[in-house]
């Protein structure tokens, strides 16, 4: 009591007294997109229609995506983008903790018993230089809303690769082919598992489509995507 007497909450993006720790405020709340209604099962994207049934989106349709299913919490637009580059630029590891109960939301319909969550790994060389990875403390977030089991290191990254920045899908998927592979110490754990697969924004799906291919590569029987941010098209 006496610490929130002195550090009073603060809204996660403009600062202001709020009520709970680690939330928005009222204005930032009503700004920020979150994802509802009905989305695209394969990467959650938001579709026009009611919330009922399943329904996939253009890019889904036209492109053969490796993973079962996927969510996402927001829009990477406006207050979305904003908290995403807070994170994984600006050090604001104070952003993965409300961060985990909306991709809570997100994962619920991808959540089964047994399931295990895992970050999107980053080689050991721009870990280095970031200093943490941003997917890892998204997952240790819904981690700890959820109770489900998180390897941080069941996929390793095992080639370093150039940003994807300013690449078109193709040259992305490109630069990461066997860029990503299961950690031979926990192949006991990925035999035959559901694994949720964790990051912080869906462009193109490269990324998640190569650590998927390795998930399966290494045995998991299902894998779902799960990212706090999903970007428009040609992002």
């Amino acid at each position: 009591m006496a610490v929130r007497l002195v550090y009073p909450p603060r809204c996660t993006l403009c600062g202001v007294p709020v009520a709970d720790d680690f939330g928005l405020c009222g204005v930032c709340w009503r700004d920020t997109p979150f994802i509802t209604g009905l989305v695209c099962d394969l990467c959650g994207t938001p579709l026009p229609g009611e919330s009922k049934g399943v329904a996939h989106c253009d890019d889904c349709l036209s492109i053969a995506r490796p993973w079962a299913r996927g969510r996402a919490a927001l829009r990477y637009e406006a207050n979305g983008r904003r908290l995403v580059l807070a994170l994984k630029h600006g050090d604001r590891h104070d952003v993965a903790r409300p961060a985990g109960k909306w991709l809570a939301r997100a994962a619920a319909p991808l959540i089964t018993p047994g399931t295990i969550l895992a970050p999107v790994p980053l080689h050991w060389l721009r870990l280095v230089s970031r200093r943490f990875n941003q997917s890892a403390l998204l997952a240790q977030a819904l981690a700890r809303e959820t109770g489900l089991i998180l390897v941080h290191d069941l996929l390793i990254r095992a080639r370093h690769t150039q940003s994807l920045r300013g690449l078109d899908r193709t040259a992305r998927h490109a630069t990461l082919d066997g860029a990503i592979r299961a950690n031979p110490r926990h192949l006991a754990t990925l035999r035959g598992a559901h694994v949720i697969l964790v990051d912080d924004v869906m462009t193109s799906g490269a990324t998640l489509s190569a650590a998927t291919q390795a998930a399966y590569a290494g045995g998991a029987a299902e894998v779902c995507i799960l990212a706090l941010a999903r970007a428009g098209k040609e992002a």
